[in-house]
């Protein structure tokens, strides 16, 4: 018994969160309330070769960087994950997440549901929560909303995130983010997070 006492004082092993969706779901929104929190979280910056939208900070929203960059990258093996999304990549860098976990942070990554499949494969221990619209209707509306691309690329993202919304079986939890409750949906991320390290048999996420 007091071997089992002892066991659970220690320090929460960290988790390697992964918060995905279809595009327009609004995960960007999601983690930058989070990050209004100042939770003791390291939120990892993702590396793209896609141009910086308007307001975007270098470092803060992503890492941009050259074609050639990227692919220099990847052959060094610094990422945890990486893709090509709608003709732009991305991709995880490992050393984030290394150091995150040295300092007992539990980590947040955003990505889409493909690299969120890639993640689940390659870490099985990771959490990995579905953000999904109250109703097909709303995703739509907010990607025609955002008017960050043309008409082409936009019905591509329509197809896309349509699709994605059947993927959500290969989630741990799902969380409704609808129009006007978003902080209602970090409550229950949250809530999620706290439940998971209450738990007897903790996730033990490896790189």
């Amino acid at each position: 018994m007091t071997d089992q006492f002892a066991i659970y004082q220690v320090q929460p092993i960290p988790l390697l969160i992964v918060i995905s969706g279809p595009s327009g779901v609004g995960k960007d929104s999601v983690l930058q309330s989070m990050k209004k929190r100042e939770l003791h979280f390291h939120f990892v910056v993702t590396v793209t070769t896609r141009r910086p939208r308007q307001g975007e900070i270098e470092g803060v929203d992503y890492f941009f960087v050259s074609p050639q960059r990227y692919v220099e990258m990847v052959k060094k093996d610094e990422f945890l994950e990486h893709a090509s999304v709608y003709n732009d990549c991305y991709g995880i860098p490992k050393q984030q997440i290394v150091q995150a976990f040295a300092s007992g942070k539990d980590v947040v990554l955003r990505v889409d549901v493909q690299g969120a499949a890639t993640i689940r494969r390659l870490c099985p221990e990771a959490l990995l929560i579905f953000l999904m619209p109250r109703t097909k209707d709303e995703l739509v509306s907010r990607l025609q909303a955002r008017k960050t691309e043309s008409p082409e690329a936009l019905e591509l993202r329509k197809t896309t995130a349509l699709q994605e919304l059947g993927r959500v079986g290969e989630f741990d939890y799902v969380v409704v983010n609808g129009d006007g409750q978003l902080e209602g949906t970090v409550d229950d991320i949250l809530a999620i997070i706290k439940a998971e390290h209450h738990c007897v048999l903790p996730r033990r996420a490896t790189l």
